[in-house]
């Protein structure tokens, strides 16, 4: 996803998340594909080069399977910017998981046949840009130029792009995880209006503020996680966003001030428990201040 990685808790890892993106954008919101039918894939995958053993790693990545047998196995990647050589990343990928499948078949000779059946490689590219839809590449043969000749014999490879910015209202309120919000966040900047956050309950606070922190290049969402400024339960993104709004609106207060709080702290006039009484604020907020304005010689 361009220069930004998504980490720690990432939230289309969740079986809900992972298999509600699936039947939004693959099968028209149809509940097609169930959590409990969701499995872990490996998202490492190891490649020759140069003589030298590489190593690429997709974004997310899921068995789907029917009892014991896979169906599937679906791949997420997620694209803040847009990037010309997706085709070539994706059937990289694809390419690797369909090699995983001969070496695990081969590997055990006594395997249970049904498990020895081959699966198909499905991967969905997220891309979060607001100013424009995808508009380079989508498949291999448009990657670069092939002679008329040659053209008959070169095999096309097809990706499939969702701009999560352009989906419309229809589409958005088939989500019924917290990926809706994240939809909904997306096009509402797109569409250059005030995002005012909804009344839904977040299901999985902490990994939607952190993916919406990475796909933005905001600390905002994650900061006010962090700092603990939200209730326990029943958090929305109405609270994330007031929450947000009120601490820029403090730190625009407070900035004005930030120098004169570090030269009484200097100064040994006033505690800082004092500061905090007097702007009402906490001891907490009070260093935070006074660390951003360096200390008098």
């Amino acid at each position: 996803m361009g220069e930004k990685d998504i980490t720690e808790k990432h939230l289309e890892a969740f079986n809900d998340v992972f298999a509600d993106i699936v039947n939004v954008l693959l099968f028209k919101g149809n509940k097609i594909m169930k959590e409990k039918d969701l499995e872990v894939a490996a998202k490492d995958s190891m490649f020759k080069a140069d003589g030298k053993i590489h190593q690429q790693e997709r974004d997310v990545s899921k068995f789907w399977k029917n009892g014991e047998v896979r169906i599937s196995i679906l791949g997420f990647e997620n694209q803040t910017v847009q990037d010309p050589k997706m085709p070539l990343r994706v059937i990289s990928y694809d390419g690797a998981s369909y090699k995983q499948q001969i070496l695990d078949n081969e590997k055990d000779k006594n395997i249970d046949t049904r498990k020895k059946s081959l699966y198909p490689v499905v991967t969905l590219v997220l891309y979060f840009g607001t100013e424009e839809k995808w508009s380079t590449h989508k498949n291999l043969l448009s990657c670069f130029k092939v002679p008329e000749e040659l053209k008959p014999f070169v095999n096309d490879y097809k990706i499939n792009v969702f701009n999560i910015a352009w989906l419309n209202n229809k589409t958005i309120d088939m989500f019924q995880s917290d990926f809706k919000i994240v939809a909904k966040y997306f096009q509402t900047i797109r569409l250059k209006k005030n995002y005012k956050g909804s009344t839904e309950e977040i299901k999985h606070v902490d990994a939607l503020l952190k993916m919406l922190t990475a796909l933005t290049g905001d600390n905002s969402f994650e900061e006010v996680y962090n700092e603990g400024n939200l209730k326990k339960g029943g958090v929305t993104m109405c609270e994330v966003v007031e929450k947000i709004k009120n601490e820029g609106r403090n730190e625009g207060v407070l900035a004005g001030k930030a120098e004169l709080v570090r030269k009484m702290l200097d100064a040994k006039l006033v505690t800082e428990q004092q500061i905090a009484d007097l702007l009402k604020i906490s001891v907490k907020e009070v260093k935070k201040i006074a660390a951003k304005v360096p200390v008098q010689a």
